[in-house]
C-alpha cells in the first residue's frame, strides 16, 4: 500500500481510524488518571499540581500536538469513511435486519462521533481554553502559583445544572462510541485470533463502562457538593 493510500482508499481509512483510535484510548486513560484526583478530597492539591506537571512539562506539550493532530485526522477519516458507507448503500436491505446485522451503536458510529466532536469543542471552550490562553486564577500550594483549574471546575459544575446534564450526555456518547470502536480498532489492525479477540471485546467492554462512569462522576459530584 502507497502511502497516499492510507488517507484516500477505504482500507488505508480504516487503518488510520484503527491507529489513532488506539492512540486516543490510551490519551483517555492519562486523563482520566488525572481527572481522578479530583477525588482525593484535598481541596485539588494533587489535580493541580498533577495539571499544572501536563501544562508546562515539555513532554506533555509536545504530546498533546500530537493528540490534537491525532483527533482531527480520526474525525475527518470517521466522517469520509461515513459518507462513503452512506454512498455504498443507496439501497437498503430487502429485509431488515436490525441488530442481528450488527449492533445499533456499530452502524451509528458517524452520529456518536459527531456528538463527541461537539463535545470536545465545549469541553476545549470550558478548560483548554482558559488554562492554556486566557489565564486562570492562581491558588497558592506549597508557598507556589498554580493555576486553579479545580476552582474552574467547580465553578462550572456546582452553579450549572445543563452543563452538567450536557456532560453526562457526552460521557453517554463516549462509552456507546468506545464499546463498538475499542475491539473494532484491534480488528482493523489485523487481530484475528478468537482468544485474544475475546480478551480485548472484555477489555473494551469494561475500558467502555469504567472511563465514561469516572469522567460522569465528576461533574455529577461537584454539583450534588460530595466535592468541595
Amino acid at each position: 500500500m502507497k502511502w497516499s493510500e492510507l488517507f484516500t482508499s477505504s482500507v488505508g481509512k480504516k487503518w488510520i481510524m484503527g491507529l489513532t483510535g488506539i492512540f486516543l484510548v490510551l490519551f483517555l486513560i492519562v486523563h482520566v488518571g488525572l481527572n481522578a484526583c479530583i477525588f482525593a478530597m484535598d481541596g485539588g492539591v494533587m489535580f493541580n499540581k498533577a495539571a499544572h506537571f501536563m501544562g508546562s512539562n515539555a513532554v506533555p506539550r509536545i504530546l498533546e500536538i500530537g493528540l490534537f493532530a491525532g483527533i482531527l485526522l480520526h474525525i475527518v477519516q470517521g466522517w469520509s469513511l461515513e459518507l462513503s458507507n452512506r454512498a455504498a448503500r443507496k439501497k437498503g436491505y430487502a429485509i431488515p435486519m436490525g441488530n442481528k446485522g450488527s449492533k445499533w451503536y456499530s452502524r451509528s458510529m458517524g452520529l456518536l462521533g459527531t456528538l463527541l466532536f461537539l463535545f470536545l469543542v465545549m469541553h476545549i471552550a470550558h478548560f483548554w481554553v482558559p488554562s492554556r490562553i486566557t489565564g486562570l486564577d492562581p491558588v497558592l500550594i506549597d508557598g507556589k502559583e498554580f493555576h486553579n483549574l479545580y476552582g474552574e471546575m467547580l465553578q462550572l459544575f456546582q452553579g450549572n445544572l445543563l452543563v452538567v446534564i450536557l456532560y453526562v450526555l457526552g460521557c453517554f456518547a463516549l462509552a456507546w462510541h468506545l464499546l463498538h470502536g475499542f475491539q473494532s480498532a484491534f480488528r482493523t489492525l489485523g487481530l484475528t485470533n478468537n482468544r485474544y479477540l475475546i480478551l480485548v471485546e472484555g477489555a473494551g467492554a469494561l475500558f467502555s463502562i469504567l472511563v465514561p462512569l469516572v469522567f460522569a462522576l465528576m461533574p455529577i459530584s461537584m454539583y450534588m457538593g460530595w466535592i468541595k
